[in-house]
């Protein structure tokens, strides 16, 4: 047998195809024990040497710098907390395995941290209401929810959005996640392959999740979705936990892998309802921030901590501070095996930010205005259900009815409706919610007559209360809510929508129009994909429109409006629901007197307004807000910069209260608007200061000029729309400029506007006066930003109108801050200053990394006998107000009224500065909207004085209750 290989062998070594076949036999042997070596005898050896070639860096959390005043008192600074994270580091067999160990895992992990009463730490937009239901938490048609959507289904933009994505509800979306069928959502069910019982079970997972469990574990994974190539890194669960959940995740680590408790720190602000407007708070970035931030800085991620407004996000990259690494073994899963020894680098510490303001002037003023806007509240307060403000000529004279107060306490949900509902709602409660019932079953089956019956009324022939929702339906819930009734479809001067806003045809005979010219977006009210008729359109309309209103949480407030009116809720009832829902404390006389009989509702509520119980940014009426800028007029370093209502930044950082921010977005105060630098009004007759600049330079007038005031200008003399009374109506007599400035002559400043209008021919020019009034205005920079380094709306010059322009009317439109500049300019003869926050920037030692230095943006050049008059001018206005006139310093002021609605009171403002011994000088801006006369304005200037130049004890000026002292409701300029 062997001699017959050997002649085979040689036989066919010599052959080509021996030979080769050789070779292939010899290779084939060595590839066999090769894989036999690889896999089976050094099989775990090389697997765990190719795991170890894998290094990644993973980033070592900053401490972000704190932020002070300008004497060292801490605003805003980290405190040391705990924080849950999780890393997926599991090994899966597969998704399905996957989703069930991940979802159980966090449904456990979840138990832990609620039933300890912590929160989970969510960005995730969509959120469960009062009713259960799938919500978004952002404004439909917002960049930011169709960004959410598009992170949601994978896109890069939102333009990839298919057309079904884009308008994907909350319910579409959690549908879209929840499902395991879809390969990169989460699998929480799985209609492709249900899972069985003793699978969920071997999870530790329930056979079903509620609603809020559901997106529990949806936020959770949505999460580690955005990390899913980056499993090294872990995203944080819960922020700020307490001892208890930490001890429980201790004790469970066992059954929690990839589970931690990391040292954490969160940001917290001192006193924010006082600096919130200023200082802001932080958050995650949102994908626009980030791609921002990282435009600067490549080591922001997406589970960076920034400054979302406020002073927080102007100097985020200075606060921030610089992260460290460190370097991480990771298998090819992900997983981490090994932290590298010596690959640690330190992170940072964020500079320290000083502001120029003074911690105690800014809560002095703010607690000054808030009392002076109560008194304003409780001085036009009277025990009346209603006022017609069409016959009231005078807006400074509308009065407050207390069923205003009934309403308002509803309509700003101080009153929690929803509760109302509960299983611990009290019997007065029930019985309100009840009537309510009633009340809804009544008004839709109005409403339905009105939308599908056969004779419909027309606008004009409805009553008021239905008139009200007819136009909340068209102009709130159509049109600025939903879009679904599209105004750029309309056509203005179509005669059927002409005839709506006249009032002369039904609501059904307006939508049915709308339908058929295809003014309504059918896509946001059917499912139907096919082609429907305008009556189709119309009937699905209807359907949405009577099905929408009962989940309206605002339309439901306006049928309690209308209980209120029609004493279906007495007044009795509004205040008990106040103690039941303890708003209000029992523990005092005046419960007592209001349950005996002895204290009227009337009596009861302006009590507690008057105590600050009840507060001006709680009722949302007229006035509700302030503000005050106060200036170092030498350099444009702001010492106070209020804006009332605040609101609790400490909410809003770290882990926001998604709850308390929605509260406070649709607060009707708003909050959120910065009244100093963001809200735009006339400055009235403060702007008188202006056209006195003007007319000297332009020397129309001088000092000795004298102007016979008859009462009303320009009989005669101009064209009568451009006639105008003056404040005094009887007329003021002779006046030079100085006492028009301190009479506030509207006469003698309209005679000056139209001398600067007189052209060569001595013939009165509109564009000429304008002009001239325009120039003087940009001169004080009035219709340019300030400069001030948060969120500025830019002020507006007039652009017509200069006859009433001249008396700071027209379409002026300025911030405090604005004015607050105009007031520094005056003071300082000229120069106009950049305003800053800032004072300086300290590295984490405290020591001065750079002093922030006053900055000129321009000069007013103006005669030194100008400047005097308008100083002594603003003198004798001072001294004209007997509270200014009082006080042991020199005080320079102008107040002005502004009317810019007919059936709301005016706005009331005030500018000015002051000289006194052993302090520095200050110029200031102050404006209450809606606040009857400017008197008011004066009062808050008057406080603001005492307080900074001691001239009445602190606790004398801040007493912590309404202050009526001084009020007005007449209008005096």
């Amino acid at each position: 047998m062997v001699k017959k290989i050997k002649k085979w062998l040689s036989e066919g070594g010599k052959k080509r195809s021996g030979i080769l076949l050789g070779i292939f036999v010899i290779m084939t042997g060595v590839l066999i024990y090769r894989v036999f070596s690889l896999q089976v005898i050094h099989g775990k050896e090389y697997a765990e040497d190719f795991n170890l070639k894998i290094t990644k860096t993973r980033p070592l959390k900053s401490t972000r710098g704190n932020i002070y005043d300008r004497n060292g008192n801490l605003l805003a600074y980290n405190q040391l907390s705990n924080s849950v994270t999780l890393e997926d580091n599991g090994s899966y067999s597969g998704r399905r395995e996957k989703n069930l160990s991940l979802n159980g895992e966090i449904y456990h992990l979840i138990q832990i941290i609620q039933k300890n009463g912590d929160t989970l730490d969510s960005d995730f937009h969509i959120k469960v209401d009062a009713n259960d239901n799938y919500v978004f938490d952002l404004e439909e048609n917002s960049t930011a929810l169709n960004r959410f959507r598009a992170d949601v289904f994978g896109k890069k933009t939102i333009e990839e959005l298919k057309p079904e994505e884009k308008s994907a509800t909350p319910d579409d979306i959690m549908n879209h996640l929840i499902d395991g069928k879809n390969e990169s959502c989460f699998g929480l069910i799985n209609s492709k392959t249900p899972y069985k019982e003793t699978e969920l079970k071997e999870a530790g997972l329930p056979k079903e999740l509620s609603k809020s469990e559901q997106l529990s574990i949806v936020n959770v994974r949505y999460q580690l979705r955005l990390t899913e190539f980056m499993k090294y890194l872990s995203v944080t669960v819960a922020r700020d936990v307490s001892d208890a959940t930490v001890a429980a995740v201790k004790e469970n680590q066992s059954d929690l892998q990839g589970v931690n408790i990391q040292e954490d720190s969160k940001r917290v602000y001192t006193d924010p309802e006082y600096f919130a407007s200023i200082l802001g708070y932080t958050g995650k970035p949102s994908a626009e921030e980030l791609e921002e931030l990282q435009a600067e800085n490549k080591s922001y991620s997406s589970n960076s901590i920034i400054g979302k407004s406020g002073m927080e996000k102007f100097m985020e990259t200075t606060l921030q501070g610089k992260d460290g690494e460190e370097k991480v073994v990771v298998d090819s899963g992900g997983k981490v095996l090994q932290v590298l020894k010596g690959s640690r680098r330190e992170p940072t510490t964020g500079d320290n930010v000083y502001l120029s303001l003074d911690k105690d002037l800014q809560k002095a003023f703010y607690k000054i205005l808030e009392q002076r806007i109560a008194g304003v509240l409780v001085f036009n307060l009277q025990n009346i259900k209603n006022i017609d403000k069409n016959v009231i000529n005078d807006n400074s004279s509308f009065p407050i009815p207390i069923y205003d107060v009934y309403s308002a306490l509803i309509d700003n949900s101080v009153i929690d409706i929803s509760h109302f509902g509960k299983d611990d709602a009290t019997q007065l409660e029930k019985n309100v919610l009840a009537k309510f019932n009633e009340k809804q079953r009544e008004t839709f089956d109005k409403i339905q007559i009105e939308l599908t019956g056969s004779k419909p009324k027309s606008y004009n022939d409805q009553s008021e209360e239905m008139q009200t929702y007819m136009t909340y339906i068209v102009d709130d819930m159509l049109t600025k809510d939903t879009g679904i009734l599209d105004p750029d479809k309309i056509e203005k001067s179509d005669e059927v929508y002409k005839k709506w806003k006249d009032g002369t045809i039904s609501l059904q005979e307006y939508l049915t129009y709308a339908a058929s010219q295809n003014w309504i977006d059918i896509t946001q009210i059917s499912d139907e994909k096919t082609y429907l008729n305008s009556t189709e359109v119309y009937s699905s309309l209807a359907r949405y429109i009577s099905e929408k209103l009962s989940l309206d949480n605002n339309f439901s407030k306006l049928l309690y409006h209308y209980m209120i009116m029609d004493d279906i809720i007495s007044g009795t009832d509004i205040c008990q629901l106040l103690y039941d829902q303890n708003l209000l404390t029992k523990d005092d006389d005046e419960y007592q007197q209001f349950t005996t009989g002895k204290l009227t509702p009337f009596d009861l509520l302006r009590s507690k307004i008057e105590k600050l119980e009840i507060t001006p940014a709680q009722l949302a009426l007229d006035p509700c807000s302030g503000s005050i800028v106060v200036t170092d007029p030498n350099t444009g370093k702001l010492l106070a910069c209020v804006s009332y209502p605040g609101y609790d930044n400490n909410k809003l950082a770290n882990q926001m209260d998604a709850s308390y921010f929605q509260k406070l977005n649709s607060d009707l105060s708003s909050p959120f608007y910065n009244k100093a630098t963001q809200q735009r009004t006339a400055p009235g007759s403060t702007f008188k200061l202006v056209t006195t600049a003007a007319g000297l330079t332009e020397g129309v007038i001088d000092k000795n000029t004298t102007v016979n005031c008859t009462g009303r200008f320009g009989v005669g003399l101009v064209d009568p729309s451009d006639e105008l009374n003056c404040v005094a109506l009887s007329g003021h007599g002779p006046l030079s400029i100085v006492n028009a400035i301190k009479e506030s002559c509207n006469v003698f400043f309209c005679t000056v506007a139209y001398k600067l209008g007189l052209d060569e021919n001595n013939h009165f020019s509109q564009n000429l006066a304008l002009s001239q009034i325009q120039k003087y205005a940009n001169m004080f920079q009035l219709g340019e930003k300030t400069g001030i380094e948060i969120t500025e709306s830019k002020s507006q010059v007039t652009t017509t109108l200069p006859i009433p322009s001249a008396i700071g009317q027209a379409t002026h439109s300025y911030t405090t801050v604005s004015l607050a500049r105009y007031a520094s300019t005056l003071e300082n003869e000229g120069t106009n200053y950049k305003l800053s926050l800032l004072d300086k920037i300290t590295d984490a030692s405290d020591k001065t990394v750079r002093n922030i230095e006053p900055e000129v943006t321009g000069n007013v050049e103006l005669a030194n006998g100008t400047w005097d008059i308008i100083h002594e001018g603003m003198n004798k206005v001072a001294k004209k107000i007997p509270e200014l006139n009082q006080l042991p310093v020199e005080v320079y002021g102008k107040t002005g009224t502004a009317e810019e609605s007919d059936t709301r009171p005016n706005h009331g403002l005030f500018i000015g500065f002051a000289h006194g011994e052993g302090k520095e000088d200050i110029a200031m801006a102050i404006r209450i909207p809606y606040g009857y006369s400017s008197t008011n304005a004066a009062m808050v200037a008057k406080d603001i004085l005492s307080y900074y130049y001691n001239v009445e004890d602190k606790d004398d000026v801040l007493t912590g209750v309404a202050d009526s002292e001084g009020a007005s409701n007449v209008r005096t300029d």
